[in-house]
């Protein structure tokens, strides 16, 4: 599925481009302007942005500009959309690099004929998928070009998303992290072996090292699932997002590296967990708000299935139900009786 980045300060054309595409089966990521697009490009990386010239903060060119000098995001393909007022704009942007534009005001055909047309340019399909990708949330997959990497041992692909997750460590601290049980010697002799291991499919660059200290190679690193989820749950946090996106950023939500264990995974995952109570109480509100009490009935139970022991989700769940007119799941609420589970199961 083709990833495309959006940016317009304006909300209802944002919307208007974010449901064609969507609908057209592209993975959608918008921002109202470049200044947060290009946050979102530290953890998203798209085939294509389609970005408008004139916005606060930052101009359309002036995005283009920068995106230009970031080696990391210079190929990145680079459609304008403009109005009739801006053609001097667009020519200037294509001096820059621009890849293509769109005039306003534009048909769902028009937009959607110029997007395919571009990723057909750079060999992109919606059936392609390109890069490296990592997720942990609900899985535990690293794909190289829409193929699954196979990984020699399981503590390789741990060790992968260990080094993801902090960054760049000393051979002891990925040892301790990864076998607290073993003694030092042991632990050493196990890193580097299974460093090795790592390095087989992805390529002998794959993890560098400084001053004895390892870390992925800016080369390879992936677009990484925990860090999109991070960005747009912030985002839900300081109250960016609505309902609709609210109800994809919970959806994005599971347990981190099933399958595995160990103090440095339980640490993740409770720091995610923290995030996604937040989501969901943003998602409740929103729903609420909306007078769709239902969906606010399942956002508290998915909160308590993450902590069973907040009085404020029972006795939220509980007014809820009875607004709904089920009392007898809302005298179950008050009891902290979870009932779910097992109609799921």
């Amino acid at each position: 599925m083709p990833r495309i980045l959006v940016v317009d300060d304006d909300a209802a054309i944002l919307k208007l481009i974010s449901v064609i595409l969507t609908r057209a089966g592209h993975d959608v990521r918008t921002a109202g302007h470049p200044v947060e697009a290009l946050d979102l490009l530290k953890v998203f990386t798209p085939e294509l942005v389609i970005s408008d010239v004139v916005m606060p903060y930052m101009t359309g060119l002036e995005f283009l500009e920068t995106m230009r000098e970031d080696d990391k995001l210079a190929r990145i393909p680079f459609m304008l959309l403009s109005s009739h007022a801006e053609r001097a704009d667009v020519r200037r942007g294509m001096n820059l690099g621009a890849d293509d534009y769109l005039p306003k005001p534009f048909t769902p055909a028009d937009l959607t004929g110029a997007v395919e047309a571009r990723l057909r340019r750079v060999g992109m399909t919606l059936q392609g998928e390109s890069g490296l990708r990592a997720r942990a949330l609900g899985s535990a997959q690293v794909t190289q070009d829409g193929e699954v990497v196979s990984w020699v041992s399981r503590k390789a692909l741990e060790l992968f998303f260990y080094l993801l997750e902090h960054q760049e460590v000393t051979s002891w601290e990925a040892a301790e992290a990864l076998w607290p049980e073993k003694d030092e010697s042991r632990a050493s002799s196990l890193f580097h072996t299974t460093l090795h291991r790592l390095r087989k499919p992805l390529g002998s660059d794959a993890v560098v090292s400084t001053n004895r200290r390892y870390s992925l190679s800016e080369s390879i690193k992936p677009e990484y699932d925990v860090q999109r989820y991070e960005l747009l749950a912030t985002q839900a946090g300081q109250g960016k997002l609505g309902l609709e996106e609210l109800r994809e950023v919970a959806g994005m939500y599971g347990e981190y590296l099933p399958g595995s264990d160990g103090p440095w995974v339980d640490d993740v995952r409770a720091r995610l967990e923290g995030l996604q109570l937040s989501v969901l109480d943003s998602a409740a509100s929103a729903a609420q708000t909306g007078g769709q009490t239902k969906e606010v009935v399942g956002y508290l139970q998915k909160a308590l299935s993450i902590d069973p022991m907040s009085d404020r989700h029972w006795d939220s769940l509980a007014t809820a139900l009875r607004s709904l007119g089920d009392d007898s799941k809302a005298d179950m609420a008050d009891d902290r009786d979870i009932w779910w589970d097992s109609e799921l199961g």
